[in-house]
């Protein structure tokens, strides 16, 4: 299937072209509307992914124009700010669905395939052709359950059989469809060796005639089945190697991405010296300005989803401070500083989070599926226990879903994996009638209590209510994982921080005399440090130094309580290294929701330290 990306930032749409391709996408990119206009006219494209800030002609006048234009591909805009007019002007532009940058690039293939799956309604998901069948979503071809190892040119080709099979497609026609604009097409005689290529793994596979069939003087098409080769074939559980595939193919588009995104780093830096001088023209200004812009819609891509914040705030200083004082020249320097500590990290792992569904029911399988799609949720299905096993040792989900009526031993697999050292969340659904027996009904849900479930679900719930107590399990997860330090040498502070915390299920180590911090801070290891600024002996500001001064907690998130939010107190905060600060005199819940907030930008400290 052909994609055109319209994205003017290079290093992402290079990177997302590839990851594209890695899942045989045929993939052309445009670097600004117009282009994109053109190419739109050229080729036949089943998708646009359409950026809205675009030079020359941007994401919406150029949406608006296709539909005027009567193109009815879909299309799928790329909106780097998270709000509602930008969402509601880009659909009402006839847009079909959108994704907030800086995406999850995993989530970017599933919303495709979605959009394909609604937009070819009349198409199943998984092709089948007889004994051949061929799964886009997990890019596995078999015949008669018996797998064909294609490359890349082979599978569109089949692909495009397949989508297609009552056409007949010259060779210039598969050139047209299967080779991307920006590279020179090859010779039609390489058509003729891919096919042949393709026939013989089909032969080796065991079939029994040529699937593809050539019409003499016109081109090639499908041939039509033999009248015995129309059984279908059971779905396989996963594909395991096209996962692990996509994963090093993000984990590679990371490493291009950090080498050479130094660049862009330096116009800021240019920009932010010059404003310090005050020669900082019109010119620089703007490039700063679409420099920080694309930061902020890609750093998160990349697995920097704090660098994608910071830029974002570099971004509005550019955009909205025509003269901006030595107070906002002293943050900007803050958080550039802090934006290329960022970039020193180990990037985060951009993965949704993976449910597995263990479950024969189809109905209530699919139905999961569907709305999984509107959520942050990667749903993998097993049809029976066995499936499961292999699949929770080789993707480790976050979370489970087991159908209880299932097998008969289905219960077993909840107390064995509640056994685990890292125990994995897991949710039991199960048919209503299994309620008809009240003392039954009860001592079930007692055993599954007993046996570690978190949930006890009936199949005859929504889907969205199934999935609304999945993702309440996976943050209940994140937050209890949470480990806070806080050094305050008042208990009373430390008495009503605790309290609070301790009720969210959070993990907390307090201290009074900073003058044992480093030994319960190295034994505790915590996800986030909150300081006193005045304590005796050793102050908060100097305990923040000590942490930034050490390479292995130079990225530990710190956050002062302040007495006085005066603006020399908070600057010199800031100066030497703190995250955040609130006073003291705040209300319970504004402290509560600082210290969350700032936990869910801690997920590359527990990923460094897992690694350590």
């Amino acid at each position: 299937m052909r994609i055109l990306l319209v994205e003017d930032d290079d290093l992402l749409a290079q990177a997302v072209a590839r990851y594209l391709t890695k899942q045989n996408y045929v993939v052309d990119i445009a670097t600004d509307g117009e282009v994109g206009w053109e190419l739109v006219n050229v080729y036949n494209y089943d998708l646009i992914l359409l950026d809205i800030v675009l030079p020359k002609l941007d994401g919406i006048s150029l949406c608006r124009q296709l539909r005027q234009s009567g193109y009815q591909m879909l299309i799928l805009l790329l909106t780097a700010k998270e709000t509602k007019t930008d969402k509601v002007i880009g659909l009402d532009a006839g847009a079909d669905d959108y994704v907030v940058k800086p995406f999850d690039f995993q989530e970017l293939s599933a919303r495709i395939r979605a959009l394909l799956r609604r937009g070819n309604t009349s198409l199943p998901p998984v092709l089948e052709w007889g004994a051949l069948r061929l799964d886009p979503s997990t890019c596995e071809v078999t015949y008669a359950d018996i797998a064909l190892n294609l490359t890349a040119k082979e599978f569109s080709l089949l692909d495009l059989f397949l989508r297609n099979n009552q056409r007949i497609f010259s060779r210039s026609a598969i050139l047209d469809q299967l080779w991307s604009a920006e590279k020179d097409p090859p010779e039609e005689n390489t058509i003729k060796s891919h096919i042949k290529s393709l026939r013989q793994k089909l032969k080796a596979a065991g079939a029994t005639y040529d699937f593809i069939e050539t019409v003499y003087g016109m081109g090639y098409r499908l041939k039509a089945l033999d009248h015995e080769q129309g059984c279908p074939k059971p779905e396989p559980e996963i594909d395991l190697k096209q996962q692990q595939i996509l994963l090093t193919a993000i984990a590679q588009e990371r490493e291009n991405f950090k080498a050479k995104v130094g660049s862009r780093i330096a116009v800021l830096k240019l920009a932010a010296d010059a404003l310090r001088r005050g020669t900082l023209d019109a010119q620089l200004r703007q490039k700063a300005e679409q420099e920080a812009h694309k930061l902020a819609g890609s750093l998160g891509s990349f697995g920097f989803p704090e660098g994608s914040l910071l830029a974002n705030e570099i971004e509005d200083l550019f955009q909205t401070q025509k003269f901006i004082s030595q107070a906002k020249c002293f943050y900007l320097d803050k958080l550039l500083m802090e934006l290329q500590r960022e970039l020193e990290k180990t990037p985060v792992e951009q993965t949704q989070n993976l449910l597995l569904v263990i479950s024969n029911d189809q109905k209530v399988v699919e139905g999961l599926i569907k709305e999984a799609e509107n959520q942050e949720i990667q749903i993998k299905v097993a049809t029976n226990l066995t499936a499961a096993k292999s699949i929770i040792a080789s993707l480790n989900p976050d979370v489970v879903l087991l159908d209880l009526d299932l097998e008969k031993d289905s219960l077993k697999l909840l107390i064995e994996l509640s056994q685990r050292t890292l125990q994995l969340p897991m949710l039991i659904f199960t048919e209503q009638n299994n309620f008809s027996d009240a003392c039954g009904g009860l001592r079930l849900r007692l055993e599954v209590a007993r046996s570690g479930g978190r949930a006890f679900l009936q199949k005859s719930m929504p889907p969205n209510e199934i999935l609304e107590s999945v993702i309440q399990v996976l943050q209940q997860t994140r937050i209890t994982k949470a480990r806070i330090m806080i050094v305050d040498d008042d208990p009373q502070t430390l008495i009503v921080i605790q309290q609070s915390l301790e009720a969210l299920g959070l993990t907390l180590k307090t201290l009074e005399d900073p003058c044992y911090f480093w030994d319960i801070m190295t034994e505790f290891s915590p996800d986030l440090l909150i300081l006193d600024v005045e304590m005796p002996h050793i102050n908060g500001i100097e305990l923040c130094q000590v942490v930034r001064n050490d390479p292995y907690w130079k990225f530990l998130p710190v956050l002062f309580l302040v007495d006085n939010l005066s603006a020399d107190i908070v600057e010199k905060i800031f100066a030497n290294g703190a995250d955040d600060c609130i006073s003291k005199t705040a209300k319970n819940s504004q402290l509560i929701t600082s210290i969350l907030n700032r936990l869910k930008r801690t997920k590359s400290i527990s990923c460094r330290k897992s690694q350590v």
